[in-house]
């Protein structure tokens, strides 16, 4: 085998689990799953978790509810389209029973305007500060002025997102908390929902009645850093190649991007951008083997890696190394490419062979 493996853990996911239901009290968690559940597989993570007692789901795209809904069967989930009522989109979301989470008043008056047999679910987004999806304070008050563009709908859920949950001490987040209060008090009786995996440790007023976390379910820390509650899930590994030596003076990699200040053992690895392994990598990456960490060496190329084995007397060609993982947590891989954990989940690339473990 010479391909990139991903390890899947369901047991860490619902361990996880189990770590931010503690965190939301007695708030409902609905686990965010959308992107194919930060590239982990939807169908697989989703059945573990309503296993494990979550029964709603966040999904952004019509086309990942409707893949959702198909796996779950005739399971009584409601799953949340964070797109809302796109053009075209009712009668899709209508026949695979999703609900909607509208974010314009154009959105509104068609998902109205879609409930002719009947009543419709509908969540509603409102704009607290972020300024992407939902409905600012005044646009609000319009609706609330003309109340019959909600007349066939049951709103059973109203949401914001905060903006900088991941840094505590940002005084945005209770800016938004405040906001979401005061227009959230002018839908009295309805559910409401803020709280991303990092708003669940700002503390119990961020909590509301519902929670949708995301990365923390994944293995990734609340705020970017690994989080000693939370356990690593997936994992990323990448046989060994080739062994070789490299002497003092010549480089590895395209545009020679590290040179040999003396001889050096090298490992090169079958793994390289296309199977996600962030090419902005270099220089900072690292790879863990043998109980140590491993430099990167050289350009992330489309296949292949370079590592140094230095001092390594056990490198062979087909050996397993750790790209990611619970040696070397994924904030910690993320941090060295200069970006998230979010961005390297996602980019995990199909042809990275999948195993799965836990209770599936």
């Amino acid at each position: 085998m010479t391909e990139a493996r991903l390890t899947l853990d369901l047991d860490a996911l619902a361990a996880n689990h189990a770590t931010l239901k503690a965190r939301a009290g007695g708030a409902e968690i609905a686990p965010a799953v959308k992107a194919d559940a930060y590239g982990l597989g939807a169908a697989l993570v989703a059945d573990r978790l309503w296993q494990d007692g979550a029964r709603s789901f966040y999904v952004a795209r019509l086309s990942e509810g409707v893949a959702l809904r198909q796996a779950l069967g005739d399971r009584e989930a409601t799953i949340y389209v964070l797109d809302g009522a796109t053009p075209g989109s009712g009668d899709a979301l209508e026949g695979a029973r999703l609900t909607p989470v509208l974010n314009s008043l154009p959105q509104i008056e068609a998902w109205n305007a879609q409930a002719r047999s009947g009543r419709l679910k509908a969540a509603l987004h409102l704009d607290t500060g972020m300024n992407r999806l939902g409905l600012r304070p005044e646009e609000l008050k319009v609706l609330l002025g003309a109340f019959d563009r909600l007349k066939r709908l049951d709103l059973e859920l109203v949401i914001s997102h905060l903006a900088c949950a991941d840094t505590p001490d940002n005084p945005m987040s209770a800016t938004q908390l405040a906001r979401f209060e005061e227009t959230t008090a002018l839908l009295p009786g309805v559910r409401r929902s803020l709280a991303n995996s990092a708003g669940l440790f700002l503390g119990e007023a961020y909590r509301f009645d519902q929670a949708r976390p995301g990365i923390s379910l994944y293995g990734g820390g609340p705020e970017g850093v690994p989080h000693p509650d939370i356990r690593p899930v997936a994992a990323v590994e990448a046989p060994i190649l080739q062994v070789r030596v490299v002497p003092r003076g010549e480089s590895v990699g395209y545009g020679a991007g590290w040179t040999a200040s003396e001889t050096t053992r090298v490992a090169i690895l079958a793994a390289g951008y296309a199977d996600g392994v962030l090419r902005s990598s270099h220089p900072n990456g690292q790879a863990w083997f043998d109980g140590a960490r491993r430099r990167m060496l050289g350009r992330v190329s489309m296949d292949l890696i370079a590592i140094d084995i230095t001092d390594c007397d056990v490198a062979r060609p087909g050996a397993m190394v750790e790209l990611f993982g619970p040696n070397l947590p994924i904030d910690e891989a993320a941090s060295a490419a200069g970006t998230s954990a979010y961005e390297l989940l996602t980019r995990i690339a199909p042809r990275a062979r999948k195993v799965v473990l836990g209770r599936g």
